[in-house]
């Protein structure tokens, strides 16, 4: 009994048939005045196709990896102390301390993080608090909540209404932005070489 029963689409998502099917042509009226008679039913006429759509609504509720969401993330219950190097888009809500270098890739502070890194990166944008220098290629964004203490080098820059900033900014047009991650980490005080 238990092992027969075929398990109900989700009410999230439903299903419709490109043209009009009845339902059950021998209910009349009985099928549109009692939704548990409508709802049995529907599976009769639904195609083979909707299990598969079942199915496909049941992966859409697994979170998306890195790779499948083409952004990397650190949640805000985790702490990395050290470096984080990578080739992808990165989103933080957690804390980091040490150097953060995505030399072509964005890195989003969440509202939630807190940094106290030196950032290399194509493309920043400061949701949360950064204490620290940051090196963008592109562009630096800081929102209204974002908080940075350090200094800037990138070719655009954005300070939107609300924001805090305490340190300098160089525009950098292009002649040092070649500047690999680690060099960049060495001449802002760092320790690598």
């Amino acid at each position: 009994m238990w092992g027969t029963k075929k398990p109900e689409p989700r009410a999230e998502k439903p299903v419709m048939p490109a043209a009009p099917v009845p339902v059950n042509p021998g209910a009349g009226s009985a099928a549109a005045g009692h939704p548990a008679t409508a709802a049995a039913a529907i599976p009769a006429v639904i195609p083979p196709s909707v299990e598969v759509t079942a199915m496909s609504q049941m992966d859409a509720v697994r979170p998306m990896t890195g790779a499948a969401s083409g952004t990397a993330r650190l949640g805000p219950s985790l702490h990395v102390k050290g470096e984080i190097s990578g080739n992808e888009d990165l989103h933080l809500d957690g804390s980091v301390e040490g150097l953060i270098s995505l030399e072509d890739r964005k890195l989003t502070v969440g509202a939630s993080a807190k940094l106290t890194a030196d950032i290399v990166a194509r493309e920043v944008v400061v949701y949360g608090t950064v204490k620290g220098n940051l090196r963008a290629r592109d562009r630096i964004e800081i929102k209204k909540d974002g908080s940075v203490v350090g200094d800037l080098t990138t070719a655009r820059i954005m300070i939107e209404d609300g924001a805090y900033f305490k340190g300098s900014i160089e525009i950098d047009r292009g002649e040092g932005a070649a500047e690999t991650g680690r060099a960049a980490y060495a001449k802002a005080g760092g320790k690598a070489e």
